[in-house]
Protein backbone atom coordinates (compact mmCIF):
# COMPACT_ATOMS: atom_id res chain seq x y z
CA UNK A 1 0.00 0.00 0.00
CA UNK A 2 1.15 3.38 -1.17
CA UNK A 3 2.22 6.31 1.67
CA UNK A 4 -0.96 8.43 0.79
CA UNK A 5 -3.06 5.36 0.73
CA UNK A 6 -1.99 4.47 4.08
CA UNK A 7 -2.72 8.18 5.49
CA UNK A 8 -5.83 8.51 3.61
CA UNK A 9 -7.37 5.47 5.48
CA UNK A 10 -5.67 6.59 8.52
CA UNK A 11 -7.13 9.70 8.44
CA UNK A 12 -10.58 8.48 7.41
CA UNK A 13 -10.73 5.84 10.06
CA UNK A 14 -10.02 8.55 12.81
CA UNK A 15 -12.95 10.65 11.82
CA UNK A 16 -15.05 8.34 11.20
CA UNK A 17 -18.00 7.56 14.27
CA UNK A 18 -19.12 10.64 15.70
CA UNK A 19 -21.08 13.39 13.71
CA UNK A 20 -18.58 16.09 12.85
CA UNK A 21 -18.68 19.80 12.41
CA UNK A 22 -20.63 20.82 9.76
CA UNK A 23 -17.60 22.83 8.39
CA UNK A 24 -13.62 20.88 8.48
CA UNK A 25 -12.18 23.41 10.64
CA UNK A 26 -9.09 20.99 11.06
CA UNK A 27 -9.51 20.95 14.64
CA UNK A 28 -9.17 25.02 14.69
CA UNK A 29 -11.72 27.89 13.49
CA UNK A 30 -10.38 28.30 10.60
CA UNK A 31 -12.70 26.79 7.53
CA UNK A 32 -10.74 25.26 4.28
CA UNK A 33 -6.72 25.50 5.52
CA UNK A 34 -7.15 29.18 5.21
CA UNK A 35 -7.90 29.34 1.23
CA UNK A 36 -10.15 31.13 -0.42
CA UNK A 37 -13.25 29.41 -1.32
CA UNK A 38 -14.41 32.26 -3.99
CA UNK A 39 -11.04 32.01 -6.02
CA UNK A 40 -11.46 28.46 -7.32
CA UNK A 41 -15.08 30.19 -9.04
CA UNK A 42 -13.25 32.92 -10.03
CA UNK A 43 -9.23 32.58 -10.54
CA UNK A 44 -10.35 28.73 -11.29
CA UNK A 45 -7.39 27.94 -8.82
CA UNK A 46 -6.72 27.88 -5.18
CA UNK A 47 -5.71 30.66 -3.30
CA UNK A 48 -4.79 31.42 0.47
CA UNK A 49 -6.62 33.76 2.17
CA UNK A 50 -5.46 37.05 3.77
CA UNK A 51 -5.62 36.83 7.90
CA UNK A 52 -7.48 40.13 7.68
CA UNK A 53 -9.54 39.50 4.94
CA UNK A 54 -12.48 37.28 7.01
CA UNK A 55 -15.79 36.02 7.09
CA UNK A 56 -17.71 34.35 9.75
CA UNK A 57 -19.99 31.68 8.68
CA UNK A 58 -21.37 28.58 9.82
CA UNK A 59 -19.20 28.66 13.13
CA UNK A 60 -15.92 29.06 10.87
CA UNK A 61 -13.79 31.69 9.86
CA UNK A 62 -13.14 32.05 6.14
CA UNK A 63 -10.38 33.44 4.81
CA UNK A 64 -10.45 35.52 1.32
CA UNK A 65 -7.63 36.77 -1.20
CA UNK A 66 -9.10 39.99 -1.97
CA UNK A 67 -12.53 41.80 -0.17
CA UNK A 68 -14.10 41.38 -3.36
CA UNK A 69 -14.39 37.53 -2.93
CA UNK A 70 -15.24 38.00 0.49
CA UNK A 71 -18.19 40.35 -0.54
CA UNK A 72 -19.22 37.38 -2.83
CA UNK A 73 -19.22 34.95 -0.02
CA UNK A 74 -20.94 37.14 2.35
CA UNK A 75 -24.12 37.46 -0.64
CA UNK A 76 -24.04 34.43 -1.11
CA UNK A 77 -21.75 31.35 0.95
CA UNK A 78 -23.89 28.52 -0.42
CA UNK A 79 -22.62 29.47 -3.97
CA UNK A 80 -19.49 28.99 -3.11
CA UNK A 81 -18.33 27.00 0.28
CA UNK A 82 -17.06 23.58 -1.00
CA UNK A 83 -19.49 20.60 -0.50
CA UNK A 84 -19.76 18.23 2.43
CA UNK A 85 -18.58 21.17 4.44
CA UNK A 86 -14.90 20.82 2.57
CA UNK A 87 -14.52 17.58 4.23
CA UNK A 88 -13.16 15.15 1.27
CA UNK A 89 -15.68 14.06 -1.30
CA UNK A 90 -14.86 11.02 -1.54
CA UNK A 91 -14.63 9.60 2.31
CA UNK A 92 -18.14 11.16 2.71
CA UNK A 93 -18.88 9.21 -0.85
CA UNK A 94 -17.85 6.36 1.21
CA UNK A 95 -19.99 7.01 4.63
CA UNK A 96 -16.91 8.71 5.52
CA UNK A 97 -15.18 12.05 6.66
CA UNK A 98 -11.30 13.01 6.44
CA UNK A 99 -9.40 16.18 5.79
CA UNK A 100 -8.57 17.69 2.63
CA UNK A 101 -5.77 18.90 0.65
CA UNK A 102 -7.25 22.38 -0.94
CA UNK A 103 -4.99 21.47 -3.96
CA UNK A 104 -6.91 18.80 -4.88
CA UNK A 105 -10.21 20.58 -5.95
CA UNK A 106 -12.51 20.15 -8.70
CA UNK A 107 -16.17 22.38 -9.94
CA UNK A 108 -18.70 19.97 -11.16
CA UNK A 109 -22.32 22.03 -12.12
CA UNK A 110 -20.98 24.91 -10.26
CA UNK A 111 -20.25 23.23 -7.39
CA UNK A 112 -16.84 23.07 -5.31
CA UNK A 113 -15.27 19.39 -3.73
CA UNK A 114 -12.29 18.94 -2.19
CA UNK A 115 -10.20 15.34 -1.75
CA UNK A 116 -8.34 14.38 0.61
CA UNK A 117 -5.37 14.52 -2.14
CA UNK A 118 -4.68 14.23 -5.81
CA UNK A 119 -4.20 10.14 -5.57
CA UNK A 120 -7.55 9.83 -3.41
CA UNK A 121 -9.35 12.81 -6.26
CA UNK A 122 -8.15 10.41 -9.07
CA UNK A 123 -10.31 7.77 -7.46
CA UNK A 124 -13.27 9.65 -6.83
CA UNK A 125 -13.17 11.44 -10.51
CA UNK A 126 -13.46 7.68 -12.17
CA UNK A 127 -17.07 7.91 -10.92
CA UNK A 128 -17.79 11.98 -10.17
CA UNK A 129 -21.55 11.86 -11.11
CA UNK A 130 -21.68 8.04 -8.32
CA UNK A 131 -19.93 9.53 -5.73
CA UNK A 132 -21.62 12.83 -5.54
CA UNK A 133 -24.81 10.95 -5.44
CA UNK A 134 -23.55 8.81 -2.80
CA UNK A 135 -22.01 11.66 -0.57
CA UNK A 136 -25.30 13.68 -1.09
CA UNK A 137 -26.98 10.23 0.52
CA UNK A 138 -24.16 9.98 3.11
CA UNK A 139 -23.64 13.60 4.26
CA UNK A 140 -26.33 14.20 6.25
CA UNK A 141 -25.35 11.41 9.04
CA UNK A 142 -21.84 12.53 8.90
CA UNK A 143 -22.26 15.76 10.55
CA UNK A 144 -24.52 17.30 13.72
Amino acid sequence: MKTSALAFLFAVTSLAGAPVDPVNKNGKSIAIKGYDPVAYFTQSAPARGLPQVTQQWMGATWLFSSAGNRDLFAASPEKYAPRYGGYCAYAVSKGRTAGVDPEAWKIVDGKLYLNYSKGVQEKWQKDTKGRIEQADKNWPSLHR
